[in-house]
């Protein structure tokens, strides 16, 4: 017999675990609500077409393909065979499992685009799937929360994004901690150094800069193109310590007047001036010119959290696209989005212990009995409280009262009640409360009253 195991990279999940995931779904849902941000969602499945391309050649590679259908070698032939799977694939494979919201969102826009309010404020919280390595923080299945705002160029969108950021955080009561950035710092770095060619080269060896260190960048940069003394000018740069105004003051030296760099430092400037009117303190707002993201839509802002309290990588990302639709027929569509990584962010917070008590029964009360009469009667009472909005359960068969109270105690039910005898003739029930111990005779309304306290 086959023991049963789980595929690589994915998890289940019991009523324990999923108690806290919900606490903190409910959480990041209701600020996505508060802040006007409306609910969809999209299919598992994409067309490959809309997938590939929009995550640069190292996401194009971690997207899970799925054959197609029926006789799915009738198109490949002996010389596609040979000439190994990558001339191969497309004729096999026509769909795959999206690998983020934000690509699926934006072809969802495309097709939709009579149909919504522009700007368009959407949330979205679903699974995706990489087939990624995995290891702690990384899974193959993974949740996304997702808020964008689409069909404005304001940077009072990265400013709401950033209040967000801070809101859900705050009410998590985890401390964490946003780097920002712009593509457009970026591509004025290598344009200044008359690099502009390499900058992909140059973006996806700097995002590699917190996993493999600069000496190991360095390497890459140069065998990239990059020359000694350039790769040098940029090490000046990104190992650069200092608070925000100092960073800023930096590069402004090092643009001089290179327009690209200094359009990202005004928008950086901008939002970081709009982001001290939320509320919230600013201390949390690190400006890091070094941070890349590995994603290739990005064209503007950037941004990544990562917790204060334990180095676990991003729990957050997202940034500003403004070609993303195009792809999809709907050009000129700028939109910026900020994705929250549930099981980073849950994995944190259970490292921290940062979870309250909470309660992992669905039933608030479990009503057992002793004869069929009181089962009956059991029935009856826990329908009653359903109706009052109260969820409630029936032990389903006449045992030992204390196989029942096992029964509560395992499932965390903090109520039983139960009914012999003498609480038929009276219409009521004996509740106790199965933290404290504490029991009382109630009646309906009672009960009630006491459920909903």
């Amino acid at each position: 017999m086959q023991k049963p195991a789980n595929a690589r990279g994915t998890r289940d999940f019991g009523p324990t675990e999923m108690a806290k995931r919900n606490y903190v779904f409910d959480i990041i849902k209701t600020h996505f609500q508060g802040f006007g941000f409306q609910t969809i969602e999209t299919p598992a499945i994409e067309n490959l077409s809309t997938l590939t391309g929009k995550y640069g050649e190292e996401g194009d590679q971690l997207l899970f393909k799925i054959v197609n259908s029926g006789d799915y070698l009738s198109k490949v032939s002996a010389s596609d065979i040979e000439a190994g799977s990558k001339s191969f694939t497309s004729k096999i494979s026509e769909k795959g499992l999206r690998y983020d919201l934000t690509v699926p969102f934006a072809r969802f826009v495309a097709m939709n685009r009579n149909d919504l309010a522009f700007p368009f404020r959407r949330y979205q919280i679903q699974p995706v799937w990489r087939a990624d390595r995995p290891q702690r923080g990384r899974y193959r299945e993974f949740y996304q929360c997702d808020a964008d705002i689409i069909g404005s160029d304001s940077l009072v969108n990265e400013a709401e994004l950033i209040a967000l950021f801070q809101s859900i955080f705050n009410s998590l009561k985890l401390r964490v901690n946003l780097f920002i950035n712009s593509r457009k710092i970026l591509a004025g770095i290598v344009d200044s150094l008359g690099e502009s060619a390499r900058f992909v080269a140059f973006a996806v060896a700097l995002d590699k800069l917190d996993k493999i260190g600069w000496e190991n960048v360095a390497k890459e940069l140069i065998q990239n193109g990059f020359t000694e003394d350039k790769t040098e000018a940029i090490k000046d740069l990104v190992l650069f310590e200092g608070s925000n105004e100092e960073k800023i003051a930096k590069l402004t030296a090092f643009f001089d007047t290179n327009v690209t760099g200094l359009q990202g430092l005004a928008e950086i400037k901008e939002v970081l001036s709009l982001s001290e009117t939320n509320g919230f303190s600013s201390d949390n707002l690190v400006f890091d010119y070094k941070l890349a993201r590995g994603l290739s839509y990005y064209t503007g802002l950037i941004y990544e959290g990562k917790a204060v309290d334990l180095p676990f990588g991003s729990i957050v990302g997202g940034g500003r696209y403004d070609d993303l639709t195009s792809s999809f027929g709907l050009p000129n569509m700028s939109g910026v989005g900020i994705s929250f990584g549930i099981e980073r962010i849950l994995d944190v917070m259970e490292e921290l212990k940062l979870f309250p008590e909470i309660a992992t029964s669905a039933s608030a009360i479990l009503f057992t009995y002793f004869d069929e009469e009181g089962r009956k009667a059991s029935l009856v009472m826990a329908n009653e409280l359903r109706k009052a909005g109260i969820p409630a359960e029936v032990y389903p068969d006449i045992a030992k009262i204390k196989k029942s109270f096992e029964f509560a105690d395992k499932k965390k039910i903090a109520y039983v009640a139960v009914i012999g005898e003498s609480e038929l003739k009276e219409g009521k029930a004996n509740v106790k409360n199965m933290k404290n111990g504490e029991q009382n005779l109630l009646s309906i309304s009672e009960m009630t009253a006491l459920l909903k306290a």
